[in-house]
């Protein structure tokens, strides 16, 4: 077989003897398996599935948040970190901004993305429900920054339109 034939991304990395894909390959992590000792914002329950100490993970970090029912978290940042937040059941609501004068809200089954170093506070729109939670992080380790913020009272609402859609108040 010609090297043209073989995987071209792995020719530089793949290491002279073979790998032992039983001991190095997929992992599943049962969803009672997750780990709750990670570092923790005031307000809600963070659990790893995937990082560096669990799974050997280089560039990601996956776990999930629960927040319960009428509760917020404490203001804080991921520092240099991209986290994806994708809501399972209940209802989000997210304030950013320096004095927290942002907000938007998020159902189940929509993703919302916090950018490095955004301060944010994530809050349980529900008073009955608890709102559940995925949420994936670009860096192996859980870097959370909790911040003491003196919070605007009323915030103003956010709708992000990406460039190939309406603004909802635009139908």
């Amino acid at each position: 077989m010609s090297q043209d034939h073989e995987h071209p991304h792995y020719k530089d990395e793949q290491p002279a003897a073979p790998i032992d894909w039983r001991e190095h390959g997929v992992k599943v992590i049962k969803g009672d398996q997750l780990d709750s000792n990670t570092a923790q914002t005031p307000g809600m329950n963070r659990a790893a599935a995937i990082n560096a100490a669990r799974v050997g993970a280089q560039k990601i970090w996956a776990g999930t948040v629960t927040i319960h029912p009428n509760a917020k978290t404490g203001a804080h940042h991921h520092g240099a970190l991209e986290s994806v937040i994708y809501v399972v059941r209940g209802q989000a609501r997210m304030r950013w901004g320096e004095h927290l004068e942002f907000t938007a809200e998020a159902g189940p089954g929509d993703f919302i993305f916090v950018p490095p170093y955004v301060p944010h506070q994530e809050i349980n729109a529900s008073t009955d429900d608890p709102l559940e939670c995925v949420l994936v992080r670009s860096d192996n380790e859980a870097v959370v920054v909790n911040l003491n913020i003196d919070a605007v009272e009323a915030p103003e609402t956010v709708f992000w339109v990406d460039p190939i859609h309406k603004h909802p108040h635009d139908h």
